[in-house]
């Protein structure tokens, strides 16, 4: 597996783990940022547990393709969330966008390289 998706799949593990503890421990930054704890942050914050199990996951079983379609994936719905939020203001949206740049240019990397 390329350097790169190493790089994002540590990526998603480095920041969700904090994100997930501070939802899960309904953290005031995260309360500011994703809002009281509510039925939707809940769902959200499974969804954040399924994206660190899968990227660990990958890391250990290297399948260049599956890590390709999560990027994907974290690339459509970060990249739509200043749509979904209707701000660029939202801290988690700001930081969704630079972590899907990242992303994207680990998938042309990738897409070049085949």
């Amino acid at each position: 597996m390329s350097t790169m998706i190493i790089l994002s799949l540590l990526l998603n593990i480095a920041v969700l783990i904090p994100v997930c503890a501070g939802i899960m421990t309904n953290a005031s930054w995260a309360q500011q940022s994703y809002g009281e704890a509510t039925p939707a942050r809940g769902i959200l914050l499974s969804i954040y547990l399924s994206i660190i199990a899968v990227s660990a996951l990958l890391l250990v079983v290297s399948r260049t393709e599956a890590a390709a379609a999560l990027l994907l994936v974290q690339i459509v719905y970060k990249v739509t969330t200043p749509f979904t939020v209707r701000s660029i203001k939202n801290p988690v949206v700001i930081s969704n966008l630079f972590i899907a740049a990242f992303h994207i240019a680990t998938i042309i990397l990738v897409w070049r390289s085949l």
